[in-house]
């Protein structure tokens, strides 16, 4: 190894978790760990002292969502590069945590090797997603004018939100998946439910399938 150990703060509410991880992490001869985070608030002020090359980011935090504490992480410490590490999956929260300033996106179950590549790479200024991700992502954005047509009432917050619903994701499901609160959400679903003139969830998840949204 030449040069010293790429610096990499854990984000994650699992302290057993937490400490799986950073027995891989620091099995790695050019990886070091500088410190751990249990909730959204505890990493970015850790990101701020510390200045880690990479913050490995849970999306499912506790006082401040993954998301949030990505995004002001890209506007205070634009120099660390943020690796999502996350039991969510939906497709609007790839979408979401990149917008937000996230460089990589894995789900966790990724193995060893896959996570150490991933880490490497984000520090060294790129973008990486795990095959799974890119899988789902690729599909998602496959053209399909029918879904583009469907519902141009909607915007584009709200369109995410119905394809959630559309997944049968909870109220606070869909708030982790695109980092916003539930008050929000309900927000959110009491205009579509007017837009698109339906009287509950059953019958907008009908809509949204049959426009192709899911």
């Amino acid at each position: 190894m030449t040069g010293a150990p790429l610096r990499v703060l854990i984000a994650d509410d699992h302290p057993l978790f937490r400490q799986g991880l950073r027995a891989i992490l620091d099995a790695a001869d050019d990886l070091e760990v500088v410190g751990e985070a249990a909730t959204g608030t505890q990493a970015v002020a850790a990101a701020v002292e510390l200045k880690p090359d990479v913050v490995l980011m849970d999306l499912h935090m506790p006082e401040l969502s993954g998301i949030e504490a990505t995004r002001r992480l890209a506007e205070q410490c634009p120099d660390v590069r943020i690796l999502v590490l996350t039991m969510i999956e939906q497709d609007a929260s790839v979408l979401t945590a990149l917008r937000a300033g996230a460089r990589g996106y894995l789900v966790k179950g990724a193995d060893r090797d896959e996570v150490l590549r991933a880490v490497r790479v984000v520090a060294s200024g790129e973008a990486i997603l795990g095959t799974a991700v890119a899988d789902r992502l690729a599909d998602m954005l496959e053209p399909t004018s029918r879904s583009q047509r469907a519902f141009p009432q909607l915007t584009e917050r709200e369109r995410q939100v119905l394809e959630l619903i559309a997944r049968e994701s909870s109220n606070a499901e869909i708030a982790a998946a695109l980092g916003l609160s539930l008050k929000t959400i309900r927000n959110h679903i009491s205009n579509i439910f007017a837009k698109l003139q339906v009287a509950g969830r059953a019958q907008a998840i009908v809509k949204a399938r049959d426009a192709g949204l899911t």
